[in-house]
């Protein structure tokens, strides 16, 4: 197992957000993480396709790109042009969920599937074979630098009793709330991917906490 850390742009700092990206291009994260926010699904607006295809000419690693907006399935062409090599839609905004992961998959992407805090793993189960990636919200979406909810420990354990039984290759990401002091406990869990933004963006050294993120992976599952 190669855990993956995503650290979140929606942290970043625009002023300078081609220095961000190519710090994440020269730092061990593996891929970068981009909240797409409509003000709609969520109460915040992030950034659309011009900031996702200037990030895209910058970036070195896979853009994993998360949307909190409703109908997403109208814009799944426009978010693989604009670079997009994962992308990610909420369970709770996708009426036609399974259409919608074919659309993705069809576009050449790796498709996801976000659910909230609130929503039971349970309702993945039709699908839970097609996808590539379960997004688990430790917190509620729309903002960054939020408290981890400890529930998620639960629900990672049942998302991988699901995955198994269903012969899923699906990767597990955790986004919300993941520090240094949780990291280690969440791959024990069972997650896969870890999302950070504000631990990163925040620290005083931000590819030095990518590292230390990495390092605790690595040492969770050497123990």
């Amino acid at each position: 197992m190669n855990p993956i850390i995503a650290p979140s742009i929606l942290s970043a700092d625009f002023g300078k957000l081609n220095e961000d990206i190519e710090m994440i291009n020269k730092s061990a994260a593996d891929w970068i993480h981009c909240d797409v926010m409509d003000g709609r699904f969520v109460p915040n607006i992030s950034f659309g396709f011009p900031v996702l295809k200037a990030v895209k000419k910058v970036a070195k690693k896979p853009l994993d790109v998360h949307l909190m907006i409703l109908e997403p399935e109208k814009y799944i062409a426009d978010f693989r042009n604009a670079g997009a090599d994962i992308l990610s839609v909420h369970i709770e905004a996708s009426p036609h969920l399974h259409r919608t992961i074919q659309q993705i998959k069809e576009h050449g992407m790796m498709a996801g599937v976000a659910i909230n805090p609130h929503t039971p793993v349970s309702q993945l189960e039709h699908v839970i074979a097609a996808i590539d990636l379960v997004c688990l919200m430790s917190v509620n979406p729309g903002f960054g630098g939020q408290k981890f909810i400890a529930n998620t420990y639960i629900k990672i354990k049942q998302l991988k009793d699901l995955i198994v039984a269903s012969n899923s290759k699906a990767k597990i990401e955790i986004d919300g709330g993941v520090d240094l002091r949780n990291a280690g406990a969440l791959l024990a869990a069972g997650a896969d991917v870890l999302v950070a933004g504000n631990t990163v963006f925040s620290a005083e050294n931000p590819d030095q906490t990518i590292s230390l993120l990495k390092n605790t992976v690595r040492n969770t599952i050497a123990v």
